[in-house]
């Protein structure tokens, strides 16, 4: 009997999150048996959270014994949750986890191993998949246990029975959680009560709420893909169309926030408010919540401008920086007033070249910029010439490729007095495209 093939971790090096309790232990022993057939380096990493005593250092000991029998290197992270609990605050079961995904991503991070596995598995999913649905959840939510970031679930396809019968099988030891008999945890009431009744409805109950979980990713996956394709980044600010539907609009807004502030911790209230600027009218705006860590630092804002919901960040103690800066122009990053890089283009493919102008970044010829150019803000008095177009006042350009008073301010322009040769992020002057004769061609953006 195998439990999965392990030929998609070829050449990898695995870690396996190893509790003791029998999910954890076949998954451990499925990956030695097909370790030196598909050249898998295989280590374990058991977390003791103090939490029942006598009980956790039994499981460590039993954890630190089967690895030594086996020969598989073992990693031993000890934390008090329940101290952590009354310290920070939450329940044990979410502080918990957090401590375990925090170790798996620092064992990630530190180049130790490719790919933490766990042991969740077909019944893990269904179980996840009543729990969201009973306390509340989109689409998103519906995908339940899903693999991401280099940690893996080789055993998503294989339900708890089929586990237990290889354990049988295989004649492998593990031991017992206690608490994994107490109702008063939901899962476990989820577990013992809730998915056995589920199945004397319907004999696959477990099977096809796992379906409705694989049906589910598939269609979040698409639909994120769709509200994504919807965003439009315009000059580095993020604009999402308020005619969206609703579906759409709440997921390209919670892909712009993330974008500016992974880990805010968004919910369905922040998208609520953000909704409200739909019936407002433009310069209206909403704060949004960032990361702890960046509070006292910047602020995230949702405006109305126009027929757009804009994301921008508003930094409270801005770095002095100079007025301008030469414009060489060289090829690197320039930090002044606002941050974009120009780089040489040299053997890109024309992939790489539609890539970058798909980001609004501009192809420029490098060395029809005249002598003496800055790098600042607009000024009165500003004009350009746009590509292939007549010269217009800097401010009426901007306002024809409606852009906001707001956003016109601080853009960066490469000018040389009043001229100005290119916008960032927007658009370049008619003098400084390319042509047949252009040697050094850059991109700026």
């Amino acid at each position: 009997m195998e439990l999965f093939c392990a030929e998609k971790y070829s050449g990898k090096r695995v870690c396996v999150a190893l509790s003791g309790g029998v999910d954890s232990v076949c998954l451990l022993h499925a990956f030695k048996e097909q370790a030196e057939k598909y050249r898998i380096v295989l280590s374990a990493l058991h977390i003791e959270h103090g939490i029942r005593g006598e009980e956790s250092l039994r499981d460590m000991a039993f954890c630190e014994d089967l690895c030594k029998e086996w020969g598989i290197p073992l990693t031993v992270q000890r934390t008090n949750v329940p101290k952590l609990v009354k310290e920070q605050g939450g329940n044990l079961e979410s502080v918990a986890r957090s401590v375990r995904y925090g170790a798996f991503h620092a064992l990630l991070e530190s180049g130790e191993a490719d790919l933490v596995a766990t042991a969740h598995h077909a019944d893990d999913v269904a179980e996840t998949v009543l729990f969201r649905l009973a306390r509340g959840t989109g689409v998103s939510g519906m995908k339940a246990i899903t693999e991401y970031g280099g940690i893996v679930r080789p055993l998503l396809t294989c339900a708890r029975a089929e586990i237990e019968a290889y354990a049988s099988e295989k004649n492998l030891p593990h031991v017992e959680d206690s608490t994994n008999g107490d109702e008063n945890y939901t899962r476990n009431y989820i577990r013992k009560t809730v998915l056995p009744a589920f199945e004397k409805i319907h004999g696959n109950a477990a099977k096809h709420l796992v379906e409705f979980a694989a049906l589910a990713a598939e269609e979040d996956a698409f639909l994120q893909s769709l509200a994504e394709s919807k965003v439009v980044r315009i000059a580095g600010e993020e604009h999402v169309p308020v005619d969206l539907p609703d579906v759409l609009f709440a997921r390209a807004c919670l892909f712009c926030m993330r974008q500016f502030a992974a880990g805010g911790g968004y919910s369905r209230a922040n998208i609520g408010e953000i909704e409200k600027l739909k019936t407002l009218q433009s310069g209206k705006k909403v704060a949004v919540p960032i990361p702890e860590i960046l509070k006292g630092l910047a602020s995230l804002y949702a405006f109305r401008e126009g027929g757009d919901i804009v994301f921008d960040w508003a930094y409270k103690h801005p770095s002095p920086r100079p007025e301008e800066c030469p414009f060489e122009p060289r090829t690197g990053l320039y930090t002044s007033p606002v941050a974009f890089a120009v780089r040489e283009l040299s053997g890109e493919t024309e992939a790489d070249f539609g890539s970058a102008l798909r980001e609004k970044k501009l192809l420029v010829d490098l060395d029809a910029f005249p002598e003496g150019c800055v790098v600042r803000t607009r000024r009165e008095g500003d004009v350009i010439t746009p590509y292939h177009a007549p010269k217009k006042s800097l401010k009426k350009f901007l306002t024809d490729r409606k852009i906001s008073a707001r956003l016109g301010r601080k853009l960066p322009v490469i000018a040389k007095g009043n001229e100005v040769y290119a916008v960032v992020g927007v658009e370049i002057a008619d003098a400084v495209k390319v042509t047949e004769k252009t040697v050094r061609r850059g991109i700026i953006g």
